[in-house]
């Protein structure tokens, strides 16, 4: 019998999916075959057409030091670590990730782009001068190293121009500014009581959009970066954060009511009811899929005031065995009540308790542990949301897999759904750690991923070369099947996919590359100046869609 490469995937990814659901309690193969067909009869798409058709020729793995696209595709750098983008002299963090374009006067080639900074790990010499390969296990930080190390992460505003087919940064931007983590900062919701302020935002992994034109910013791995820079509270991390680009005097807000973990990104979305839904995941091994439903509903009219949404809600998490969401309220959830410390006395004494300590209270509730969730993303078209879970040594899950979850009667506010993998991970696929997700309006998804730096290249992982970016559609005859259409620089993550409103420009944040160095005087990466340059975590714009 002559079996195709789709049958291939299938029958190869439901023992990649059989494997993972008796370790994490995934039920294997959930609605429907891996690349096959999924369930978009449910959501009338048969057949539907669209405008939007990326056509390029894929690329084949690679290993260059470079961003490598298909012909008759080109990259702009736009900014790199230093990089002066205001008047005041503030300069553009460092190890950038997320990337949201936010038109000016409806401009398709004229905006401001949100872009988070998120660690600096072993290229921290670059930024502060310390040797952080051979300090050993004592912290020998001083004052001023902290001082740096803060301030190169967060996220920076800069305003971009395309000129001339070229895009720029404009150096004396206006709207210019550094939320560093030494920027002052207000909570909401139901843990504000923390603290009247908090200083900082870090470990800005990924984000998202509002309805009323600001963004949000999500903390991830906090826990590394509050043991360095030698913090007193590490409540204060952990958050969404939105804030404002548009106006530089702003005060960005946490928002609690939105819980307290290693955030990856918010995808909202508002449900049939009015309400805001957003959707979130905690990227680390065995954690969990939530989601926030405003008490409030969305009011267009009321632009801006929309945040008030944020702060007064139901949290949820996911338990993917039974197809429920589970209420993440002590007032309602009677597991939450009962739960205690070993001392006997109880776990949660309040919301807040709650809201703080997500993990402890998700795994209280019975929700499922999952393959380090990380970007969650709503089909355009039909509302179903993709989840990228990267991946998890410890039950053998070495490549991740994106699974497709689809809301009973399409209700994002509602508390029932089913799922299926849409996509398995690894050599039949062409693709390995799905991270951060992106749609375009044709209802193509994009995926970037993230072997680790220490990974890449050898042993399991040489088939896929560098870290890439990867085409697959979720409509029409081949859909699930993935195709590569960039490869990043040697030790870096292609992170932060962004579209203009016009698709004709792909923004892409370049992290880290180099990261995989051995000593400072032996660097493996010089992207993008190349000679002997220092390797720069650069954001690009890719044209020629």
């Amino acid at each position: 019998m002559e079996v195709n490469r789709r049958q291939f995937l299938t029958y190869l990814g439901a023992g990649t999916a059989a494997l993972a659901s008796l370790a994490t309690g995934i039920p294997a193969l959930a609605a429907g075959p891996l690349s096959g067909k999924t369930a978009d009869h449910l959501f009338g798409l048969e057949g539907k057409t669209t405008t939007f058709n990326p056509t390029f020729t894929p690329i084949q793995p690679s290993t260059a030091d470079d961003v490598i696209l298909p012909n008759g595709f080109k990259y702009d750098v736009i900014a790199s670590f230093g990089d002066v983008i205001n008047q005041a002299g503030d300069t553009f963090g460092f190890n950038n990730d997320f990337t949201c374009f936010l038109p000016i006067n409806g401009s398709n080639e004229h905006g401001l782009l949100w872009v988070n900074h998120e660690y600096l790990g072993e290229l921290e010499y670059y930024v502060n001068g310390y040797d952080s390969l051979n300090a050993g296990s004592e912290n020998k930080r001083t004052p001023e190293q902290i001082e740096k190390y803060l301030y190169a992460l967060g996220g920076s505003v800069i305003e971009i121009k395309k000129e001339n087919g070229t895009w720029k940064l404009v150096n004396d931007s206006r709207y210019g500014r550094r939320v560093s983590g030494l920027t002052k900062h207000v909570l909401t919701g139901p843990a504000a009581s923390i603290a009247s302020e908090v200083t900082g935002t870090f470990a800005n992994c990924s984000g998202g959009a509002t309805l009323w034109n600001t963004i949000l910013s999500c903390e991830e791995n906090y826990m590394d970066v509050v043991g360095d820079c030698k913090l007193p509270d590490a409540r204060h991390y952990g958050w969404v954060v939105e804030v404002d680009p548009f106006d530089p005097q702003s005060t960005p807000k946490k928002h609690t009511a939105l819980g307290r973990f290693s955030h990856e990104n918010t995808a909202m979305v508002l449900a049939s009811s009015g309400q805001l839904v957003v959707y979130m995941g905690d990227d680390a091994k065995d954690q969990y899929v939530y989601k926030y439903v405003s008490k409030g509903k969305y009011d267009p009219a009321a632009g801006k005031a929309n945040s008030k949404l944020l702060e007064e809600g139901t949290l949820y998490v996911a338990n993917f065995g039974k197809g429920k969401w589970i209420a993440m309220d002590l007032a309602t959830n009677e597991a939450l009540q009962k739960a205690t410390k070993s001392d006997g006395s109880p776990l949660f004494s309040s919301q807040a308790d709650v809201l703080i300590n997500c993990r402890e209270a998700a795994q209280a509730v019975g929700a499922t542990p999952m393959d380090r969730p990380e970007d969650l993303e709503v089909h355009p078209i039909d509302g179903s949301v993709f989840i990228a879970l990267t991946n998890n040594d410890k039950h053998g899950n070495f490549y991740g897999q994106i699974v497709r979850l689809f809301e009973k009667d399409n209700n994002h506010a509602g508390e029932d759904f089913t799922f299926e993998i849409f996509a398995a991970g690894g050599p039949q696929s062409g693709f390995s750690a799905p991270d951060n997700l992106a749609f375009d309006s044709a209802g193509n998804l994009w995926v970037v991923t993230d072997i680790s730096s220490s990974s890449t290249n050898t042993g399991i992982y040489t088939p896929f070369g560098n870290n890439g970016v990867f085409f697959i559609p979720t409509i029409g005859e081949h859909k699930g099947d993935a195709v590569q259409f960039a490869s990043g620089p040697v030790g870096a993550e292609m992170t932060g996919p962004w579209f203009t409103p016009d698709e004709k420009t792909l923004f892409l944040a370049v992290q880290h590359p180099g990261e995989n160095l051995k000593s400072y005087d032996q660097p493996t990466s010089h992207w993008p100046k190349g000679g002997n340059a220092v390797a720069l975590p650069s954001v690009i714009a890719v044209t020629g869609f």
